[in-house]
């Protein structure tokens, strides 16, 4: 009885397995990462009408960027 996996076989097995889960990744993952502008356009569509101050939970402050410098 031969054995199905072996040789070149295997090899190809392998590359199509690795292929598969690149392809399966790539526009979960890569994509938004590559194309930031897209997204961000999506994201300021998506959330126009969201008052963020209305949402955030627990009355707590609205993330401000800590290392910003004052403008004084």
């Amino acid at each position: 009885m031969t054995k199905l996996l072996e040789g070149w076989r295997y090899g190809v097995f392998i590359t199509m397995l690795v292929g598969a889960i690149g392809l399966t990744c790539y526009p979960i993952i890569i994509d938004p990462m590559v194309n930031t502008k897209k997204w961000k356009k999506i994201q300021d569509h998506t959330r126009k009408n969201i008052n963020q101050e209305d949402v955030q939970p627990g009355n707590m402050k609205v993330w401000t960027d800590p290392f910003d410098r004052k403008k004084s």
